[in-house]
C-alpha cells in the first residue's frame, strides 16, 4: 500500500480542538483541498487458506488497524457482517477507556469486533478486506496522522483456525512482496474486547462531514465498493440498529 503521511491533525488533536469550542468547518474544507486520504488501497489476492465455514450461527473477528472510526466504518458497509462495534482490545477492562487507551500506556489496541455470517462472508474475505482497503499493515505503532501503539496493526484470533489463517496469509503477502514494506501486523493470542464510549460508534456513518472521517476513513468506504463490489453493501450495519 502506498502510504503518503502529510502534516494533517491526528483524530485525538481535532477532538480536543472541537471540546475547545473550536469550529472546523473551514478547516475541513481546506483538508479536503488537500488530499482526500493519507492512504491507498492496494489489489492483494485472496488468502490461499481460510477458515471453513462450518456453521451457521454468527463468528467473530477483532481486527485493529489504527483509529477505529474508519475499521468500523469499512466493515459495517460488507455484506454478511451483522455488527462491528468499536472498542479495545490487548489490555485489561480496568484501563478500556478512551483516555486513558489514548495514552499509548494500557497495552491496548483501538479495535473493532465484528459479528458476522460465514455462510455469507468468510474470516479470509475479511482478512482480504482487511489488508487491502482498511489500513497499511506495513505502519508500525500508527496509522496515517496517529502514532502511538494503540493504534498498532494487529489480528486478535478468536480461535487456533483463525490464527492459523492470519498467519498463513501474511506470509502469503509478504512472499508474493504485495507491498514496498514488509508487514507489520501482530497476530496476537489474546482475544480481549470491551466495547468503547458510545460516542465512538457509529462515528462515521453519524459524522460524515468530520474533517477526520472526510480525509481518512471516507475514501477507505469508496474503496470498498470499488475494489469489492460484490462484498459492498450501501446500508451499513449500525451498532445502535443492532441493539
Amino acid at each position: 500500500m502506498a502510504t503518503t503521511t502529510p502534516s494533517f491533525p491526528s483524530r485525538r488533536s481535532l477532538l480536543q480542538l472541537l471540546a475547545g469550542g473550536a469550529t472546523l468547518t473551514g478547516g475541513a474544507l481546506l483538508f479536503q483541498n488537500l488530499a482526500h486520504s493519507a492512504e491507498d488501497a492496494v489489489v492483494i489476492p485472496a488468502p490461499a487458506q481460510d477458515v471453513p465455514a462450518g456453521s451457521t450461527k454468527l463468528e467473530k473477528a477483532i481486527f485493529a488497524g489504527g483509529c477505529f472510526w474508519g475499521v468500523q466504518g469499512v466493515f459495517q458497509h460488507v455484506k454478511g457482517v451483522h455488527k462491528a462495534v468499536s472498542g479495545y482490545s490487548g489490555g485489561s477492562a480496568a484501563t478500556a477507556s478512551y483516555n486513558l487507551v489514548s495514552s499509548g500506556r494500557t497495552a491496548h489496541a483501538e479495535s473493532v469486533e465484528i459479528s458476522y455470517d460465514p455462510a455469507q462472508v468468510s474470516y479470509g474475505a475479511l482478512l482480504q478486506i482487511f489488508f487491502s482497503v482498511v489500513h497499511d499493515p506495513t505502519q508500525l505503532n500508527r496509522q496515517g496522522p496517529d502514532t502511538g501503539p494503540q493504534y498498532r496493526s494487529a489480528i486478535f484470533a478468536a480461535s487456533p483456525e483463525q490464527d492459523k489463517v492470519a498467519r498463513a496469509y501474511i506470509a502469503q503477502l509478504d512472499t508474493l512482496k504485495v507491498y514496498k514494506k514488509p508487514i507489520v501486523t501482530r497476530v496476537e493470542s489474546d482475544p480481549s474486547f470491551f466495547p468503547a464510549e458510545a460516542y465512538h460508534q457509529d462515528f462515521l456513518t453519524e459524522n460524515p462531514r468530520h474533517p477526520y472521517i472526510v480525509i481518512n476513513d471516507l475514501p477507505k468506504v469508496a474503496h470498498l465498493k470499488r475494489l469489492f463490489a460484490s462484498r459492498y453493501r450501501a446500508e451499513p450495519a449500525l451498532v445502535k440498529r443492532a441493539a
